[in-house]
C-alpha cells in the first residue's frame, strides 16, 4: 500500500499544494494559486504598510491548489493520501466571532480590511506595539523575554489592538482572534470554535508571548492594562499548545468531499512557514537555515540544556518545540531582502515607463543586466555601502521605524555600483543576526538556503557566502517549506515515529554549495565595518 501525503504552504502571494510519496520524499505533483484579491491588489495600502488578505482567497486558493495538485498526481493517489500538514505566513491573525469566522466572511464587514487577515508585513501597528513594550519593561513579568526583548508591530496583539483602536465597529461581533495557520487546520477539520482549535506551539510563542513559564499567554491584568478587550480575549484563547508532530483532527465530510479525499485523512497542527521550511530543508543543531525572498527568516535549534535559562537578545523568539519537537526553536530574520531590489527596479522602471514610454518586456532585463555588470564590478573598501532597513529592522534589535539609507555615493557611482552594494547591504544584515546568534551562545556550523533568490541569483548568494565567510547550500526542493510539511503530514499519520525519522527518509538533499572567497572576505570585513557604524548598531 502506498503512503502519500499532502503538504500545504501559504506564502504571501500564493498557496502550493505538494503531493509527496512518504517513502521517499518523492514529489509526485505540485499545484500553486495565486490568491485573486491580492494579486488585484485589493485591501492593501503601500504607502501606510497595510497589508491584508481576504479570507476568500485562502479558501478558494487552498481548493484549487489541492484539487489541481492531485489531479496531476492520478486517480490512484487520492484514495492512499494518509496526512495533510499546513505551514503560513506568520503572525498573519483575524478577529473572528464566537463561531470562529473571520469577521470579513460576515457580509456587513466584508470589504473592511480591519476584518481581514493581516498579513506577516504588515506595519501598521507601530504605535500599539510601543504600547506593549513601554507595558512590558514596567511590569512584573517581562513577557517579551523570549522574544528578544522587543514585541514587534508584525505581530498579533499589537495587530489586533490596532484594528479594534481603527474600526471600533468590529468590537461587538469580535470574540476572539485566531492565526491563520490555526484557522486553515481547523477550518479542514470541521470546528473552527476559539476555544477549541489546537493551537500552534510555533506561532504562540514566537508571536503571541506564551510561555510555559508563565503559564501560557500573559495574564489577564496585563492585557486589561493595554485594552479590556485585549482581557476579554484571555477566557476566549488558550492554554495549552501544541508541536505540528500532533493531530488536529481528521478532514471532515465537507472537505473530504471538496477534495476527493477520505474523512480518514488527518490534519496536522500547523506552523510558521520558515520554521516548517527549515525542517524540509534538513535544519538541526550547528544548522542555520535561512529562507531567502522578498524577506529572510533565519531559524535555527538548540538543545534545551544548551540554552538553559538563557534569553538570546534581539531575536524573534526562542520556542521549545517550535521547529522540531524536543528543541528549542530560534529565529531571526531580515524585514527585507528581495523586496529591496524590486525597489531598485522600480525606481529605473520609472523613466521608462512615463518618459520613454518603453517596452514593457524590457523591464524584466532590468535585475540580470544589473547583475551581470555588477559582477564585473571590482571590490575594494571605499565603494557605497547600504544599509538594509528599507522596511525597518526585525533583527537584531526590532526596530520598524528605522530606514535604509545610501552612504559613499558620488557624481562618479553607476546604477550597477548602487545594485552590487544593495546586495552588499543584504548580506550585511544577514552578518548582523549570524553575528548576533553566535555572541548569545547559538552554534552555527553550517548554512543552507531555501528560498527563490537562493535557487535564481548566483550572484546574491556568492555574495552572502562571502560576506558570511561560511559555505552555503542550497536545497534541492523548489518547495522546502511543503516538503517540511509534508514530513509533518508523515509524522501525525503515523508513517514515521518522529519529525527525525521523517526528515532522514524525505530530504530532497541539496542542488548547489557555494564556498567564501577568503580575499574578498577580507575587503568585506572592512566594508561591513562601515555598514556599523553608519547604521549605528551596537
Amino acid at each position: 500500500m502506498k503512503n502519500y501525503v499532502l503538504g500545504i504552504d501559504f506564502g504571501s502571494d500564493s498557496v502550493r499544494c505538494l503531493v509527496v510519496d512518504a517513502a521517499d520524499g518523492r514529489e509526485v505533483a505540485t499545484a500553486v494559486r495565486y490568491y485573486p484579491r491580492w494579486k488585484r491588489g485589493e485591501f492593501c495600502n503601500p504607502a501606510e504598510n497595510r497589508y491584508r488578505q481576504h479570507p476568500l482567497d485562502y479558501i478558494e486558493s487552498l481548493e484549487g491548489a489541492i484539487c489541481e495538485a492531485l489531479a496531476h498526481a492520478g486517480s490512484e493517489v487520492a484514495k492512499d493520501v494518509r496526512g495533510i500538514s499546513i505551514d503560513t505566513t506568520a503572525s498573519t491573525p483575524a478577529l473572528v466571532n464566537r463561531e470562529g469566522t473571520p469577521l470579513a466572511l460576515l457580509p456587513e464587514f466584508a470589504e473592511n480590511p480591519d476584518a481581514m487577515f493581516i498579513l506577516w508585513k504588515d506595519h501598521t501597528a507601530v504605535d500599539e506595539a510601543d504600547t506593549i513594550n513601554d507595558l512590558a519593561a514596567r511590569w512584573h513579568t517581562d513577557y517579551t523575554r523570549f522574544c528578544g526583548g522587543s514585541y514587534s508591530c508584525e505581530w498579533v496583539w499589537a495587530k489586533v489592538l490596532h484594528s479594534l483602536k481603527n474600526s471600533p465597529e468590529l468590537r461587538d461581533a469580535t470574540w476572539s482572534w485566531c492565526e491563520l495557520s490555526d484557522w486553515v487546520g481547523a477550518m479542514l477539520s470541521g470546528s473552527t470554535t476559539p476555544e477549541n482549535i489546537k493551537r500552534s506551539r510555533c506561532t504562540a510563542g514566537h508571536k503571541a508571548m506564551w510561555h510555559e513559564a508563565w503559564g501560557g499567554l500573559p495574564e489577564k491584568a496585563f492585557l486589561a492594562e493595554i485594552d479590556p478587550m485585549l482581557a476579554d480575549f484571555h477566557d476566549r484563547l488558550y492554554t495549552s499548545t501544541y508541536t505540528g508532530n500532533t493531530p488536529a483532527g481528521h478532514l471532515s465530510a465537507e472537505w473530504a468531499a471538496r477534495l476527493g479525499l477520505s474523512e480518514d485523512v488527518i490534519v496536522g497542527v500547523a506552523a510558521a512557514d520558515c520554521h516548517v521550511g527549515a525542517v524540509g530543508a534538513g535544519v538541526g543543531e550547528g544548522t542555520l537555515v535561512k529562507v531567502i525572498g522578498t524577506s529572510t527568516c533565519d531559524i535555527t535549534v538548540a538543545k534545551p540544556e544548551v540554552i538553559g535559562d538563557k534569553t538570546i537578545r534581539g531575536i524573534c523568539g526562542q520556542v521549545d518545540g517550535s521547529v522540531l519537537p524536543g528543541y528549542i526553536g530560534i529565529e531571526a530574520g531580515q524585514s527585507a531582502f528581495g523586496d529591496i531590489y524590486a525597489w531598485f527596479r522600480r525606481v529605473l522602471e520609472w523613466p521608462l515607463r512615463h518618459v520613454a514610454d518603453a517596452d514593457p518586456s524590457l523591464f524584466d532585463k532590468l535585475i540580470p543586466a544589473l547583475t551581470a555588470e555588477a559582477e564585473q564590478l571590482p571590490l575594494t573598501e571605499n565603494d557605497p555601502v547600504v544599509v538594509d532597513w528599507f522596511n525597518g529592522r526585525r533583527t537584531p534589535d526590532t526596530d520598524p521605524r528605522t530606514t535604509g539609507l545610501f552612504a559613499g555615493l558620488t557624481l562618479a557611482t553607476t546604477a550597477p555600483q548602487m545594485f552590487k552594494a544593495l546586495v552588499e547591504g543584504t548580506a550585511f544584515g544577514s552578518r548582523a543576526i549570524t553575528e548576533r546568534l553566535i555572541e548569545e551562545g547559538v552554534s552555527v556550523e553550517r548554512i543552507y538556503a531555501v528560498g527563490g533568490i537562493s535557487k535564481k541569483s548566483r550572484f546574491v548568494m556568492q555574495t552572502l557566502c562571502d560576506v558570511l565567510k561560511m559555505p552555503i547550500k542550497v536545497v534541492r526542493s523548489e518547495q522546502a517549506c511543503a516538503l517540511g510539511a509534508a514530513m509533518f503530514a508523515a509524522v501525525v499519520a503515523g508513517i514515521y515515529p518522529t519529525v527525525l525519522d521523517a526528515q532522514k527518509a524525505m530530504s530532497s538533499g541539496f542542488s548547489d554549495e557555494y564556498l567564501p572567497d577568503a580575499e574578498r572576505g577580507k575587503i568585506y570585513d572592512r566594508l561591513y565595518e562601515r555598514y556599523r557604524a553608519v547604521g549605528g548598531l551596537k
